[in-house]
């Protein structure tokens, strides 16, 4: 089974294409993650899953059933895409009661949901006196408010210290682990790196990548940075590593190895034994954020 589908799908706003011919699959129950640069589509991308906006071609399925009829699935669906309007002279906790009324959503679940989100001691304050780290909680609080099977989240640690961030991911962690589908985009690729079972990775409109963290980063080699003391040693660092079977460039009076970082000590003690005086040796794993520049060629991370 799977939570969310796309097929071509694509968004043209007059000459520009904001979504070009996206393909993903994604499984039910985990946490996925949805990165890519400013104005690469992703806003747009999910703002098309939850029915805001018509595509101009292509398909796509959320939990079984066609975009082109939202109303099948929506009420399975919560969502944080913008911060709600919640009503500043209202506590949190009334807010909550107002949207449940208005959704049809059970009432019982309030004090849950403020507490699940680390604001049941504050529900009864007044929202326009809340931070925002504050109010992005509260949001999230009412996109799980329906109890639903998929959660879509754009930015949800928006605003948030860094314990507020490991809180927020500990919680999509164990909605994830529950059965429970989320969607997260987020400009944050540590977080998304550390939360996430899933990527899809998009640029200009398009897929780059699609598929576990695990084969992400198992694409992006780790290296190894060595520099000898001498300069003139550099040439004779980059014959050991290619006799070794591992090619090399050189970066600022350095040499960077695409080999696993377990062949350091093993490049430490060839060049002992070459003579050579080692300055510096590091071996650096893959992460998400060299993914991610060297997929899409950027460097910066963007939301929208």
């Amino acid at each position: 089974m799977t939570s969310i589908r796309t097929i071509g799908l694509t968004k043209d706003f007059g000459d520009l294409r904001a979504v070009d011919s996206i393909n993903m699959d994604l499984p039910q129950g985990g946490v996925a993650g949805f990165v890519g640069p400013n104005g690469s589509g992703k806003s747009t991308t999910i703002r098309m899953l939850l029915g805001l906006i018509k595509p101009t071609s292509g398909a796509a399925e959320v939990l079984g059933h066609s975009i082109d009829n939202p109303s099948a699935y929506l009420h399975r669906v919560g969502g944080l895409i913008e911060a709600p309007a919640f009503y500043p002279s209202l506590t949190g906790e009334e807010n909550l009661r107002v949207f449940a009324a208005l959704g049809g959503f059970a009432r019982g679940r309030i004090a849950e949901m403020l507490d699940l989100v680390g604001l049941g001691d504050r529900g009864g304050d007044k929202y326009k006196n809340y931070s925002l780290g504050m109010k992005q909680r509260l949001g999230i609080a009412l996109a799980l408010l329906p109890d639903p099977d998929l959660l879509v989240l754009d930015e949800p640690t928006n605003g948030l210290d860094p314990q507020g961030i490991v809180e927020i991911r500990s919680l999509l962690m164990d909605l994830g682990a529950g059965g429970k589908t989320v969607f997260v985009s987020s400009h944050l690729l540590a977080e998304i790196e550390a939360a996430c079972d899933s990527i899809v990775m998009i640029d200009h409109g398009g897929v780059v990548f699609a598929g576990t963290m695990v084969d992400l980063l198992n694409r992006n080699s780790p290296t190894i940075r060595a520099a000898a003391e001498n300069d003139i040693d550099t040439i004779r660092l980059i014959e050991l590593a290619t006799n070794a079977g591992y090619s090399s460039t050189r970066v600022n009076g350095a040499i960077e190895i695409d080999a696993p970082s377990v062949w350091a000590p093993d490049l430490n003690r060839l060049a002992w034994q070459a003579g050579i005086t080692l300055k510096e040796l590091q071996a650096t794993s893959a992460d998400l954020e060299q993914a991610f520049f060297a997929m899409t060629g950027n460097n910066k991370t963007g939301s929208k």
